[in-house]
């Protein structure tokens, strides 16, 4: 900040590399690393956009990136060790040996299965809510009445609830046991009440006794998928609207879970049953980047595909430079003749 060449005042600096601190370095960070991976013969998840998948004879590896933290995980060793040394060439990395940590999700090995849990994590949210000395309930909801938003007075300090039930729906990645009580003390947290703050005190309570609690995965000869969904007709007090839960094994492996409430009022059970099997099908057999994005996941895959052959480029244009905009709104006079006269007419 601040530079200016004396010889050339009117000259600004193209950066031939990402600062960090930047808004673009992350994403430029992101497409130098994608770029060469590329070259490594590994290619792009169509799931996640995170996922590279390298396939070699009979060998397979799998790199998951975020941020600057790599897992990666190979068939072989020698494969492991010929893609360590080409990644350490080309970036200035570390091995950590194998698996223990990652994203606050610790890895614990026994024999050829894995333990995640996020024991730790959940003791600071405990801590974080005054409640170490809490005694355990056995399951996070009770049997009541749903919570509406008309139960109860306005809690005093909606801050603290909205930071607990945050940190809760992060501790949902390792424990789907607490996944709709998270869900239902979530859709309040615009204007959390007392009845509220003591259904997200539960779940803390029922965290207290189950710290240690977690996922196991396990090796599995059988490709077979197996899910379960489940739908609650009418089950909000306020909008009537129902809630959708399914869970996804891969043979005794959970490995996907949701616990949400429908977009729209389903007129019968069977309407509400219908959405809930819907949501898992689409689950199970789409390539998806994410929830939001399941109905533009096809746009997106296409898009996506050019801008990395090269075909395309997508750059903003400032409103003013829009000349789309007579296309979709209405214009002021002079941004609308100036257009006007940008389409030869």
């Amino acid at each position: 900040m601040g530079f200016r060449d004396k010889n050339h005042p009117d000259y600004v600096c193209r950066l031939k590399k990402s600062l960090y601190g930047l808004k673009q370095a992350p994403r430029a960070w992101y497409q130098r690393f994608t770029d060469f991976v590329l070259t490594l013969r590994f290619t792009q998840s169509k799931c996640d956009a995170s996922l590279f998948v390298h396939h070699q004879g009979c060998d397979t590896a799998f790199l998951l990136l975020y941020v600057d933290d790599i897992l990666l995980v190979t068939s072989s060793s020698s494969l492991r060790q010929h893609l360590m040394t080409s990644l350490a060439h080309e970036f200035a990395m570390k091995d950590l040996g194998p698996l223990s940590f990652f994203l606050g999700i610790s890895v614990t090995r026994d024999k050829n299965s894995m333990f995640l849990s996020q024991h730790a994590y959940a003791a600071k949210i405990v801590e974080r809510a005054g409640m170490s000395s809490c005694r355990p309930v056995h399951t996070p909801v009770d049997t009541h009445a749903k919570l509406s938003a008309t139960g109860g007075d306005p809690f005093h300090d909606p801050t603290l609830y909205r930071s607990l039930a945050g940190a809760l729906q992060y501790l949902t990645f390792t424990r789907p046991d607490i996944s709709y009580a998270v869900q239902q003390i979530c859709t309040h947290m615009h204007a959390p009440t007392t009845a509220h703050w003591e259904a997200l005190k539960r779940i803390i309570r029922y965290i207290q006794g189950t710290q240690s609690y977690g996922l196991t995965l396990g090796p599995s000869a059988d490709p077979r998928l197996l899910a379960y969904t489940d739908a609650d007709w009418a089950g909000c007090p306020d909008t009537r609207r129902s809630t959708s839960g399914y869970c996804v094994y891969y043979r005794d492996n959970l490995i996907s879970w949701s616990s949400k409430r429908q977009a729209t009022i389903s007129r019968s059970s069977a309407e509400a049953e219908y959405r809930g099997v819907a949501n898992v099908v689409a689950e199970i057999c789409n390539p998806v980047q994410h929830q939001r994005t399941k109905h533009i996941e096809l746009d997106i895959h296409f898009v996506r595909e050019q801008v990395q052959w090269g075909q395309v480029r997508i750059l903003h244009v400032p409103s003013r430079y829009q000349i789309a905009d007579i296309f979709t709104k209405g214009l002021p006079r002079v941004l609308f003749e100036d257009f006007q006269s940008s389409l030869s007419i």
